[in-house]
């Protein structure tokens, strides 16, 4: 079992950039593969990138492709959504989420609300002039 807490949210204009933490407690970190996921205010949760356990595979939903970049540190147990050129689009709460898949066995589920086994509380992003 892995414990999630995000982190590193906030408010922020239109066209500037803020890095989410994931930081991950109680099991192999590198044994699951993590993903970013975000909600707006009357909308269902939706996917925003995804990666393997050992950071081989990088999956990115339309939204965040070309300004979002996924990374990971598995000897600080800590993921990380890097967001650039921010939108009032990209307001809501980002979720971290957690796995405990193979690349393969991630690589067809990786979107999926229902692919992900631990969820984070949430932190709020906020885009706004």
């Amino acid at each position: 079992q892995v414990q999630l807490v995000e982190s590193g949210g906030g408010s922020v204009q239109p066209g500037g950039s803020l890095t989410l933490s994931c930081a991950a407690s109680g099991d192999t970190f590198s044994s699951y593969a993590m993903g970013w996921f975000r909600q707006a205010p009357g909308k269902t949760r939706e996917f925003v990138a995804g990666i393997s356990g050992g950071g081989v595979g990088v999956y990115y939903a339309d939204v965040g492709k070309g300004r979002f970049g996924i990374s990971r540190d598995n000897g600080k147990n800590t993921l990380f959504l890097q967001m650039n050129s921010l939108k009032p689009e990209d307001t809501g709460v980002y979720y971290c989420a957690a796995v405990r898949k193979t690349l393969v066995e991630y690589r067809g589920t990786y979107s999926a609300t229902d692919g992900y086994s631990y969820w984070g509380q949430g932190t709020q992003v906020t885009v706004s002039s």
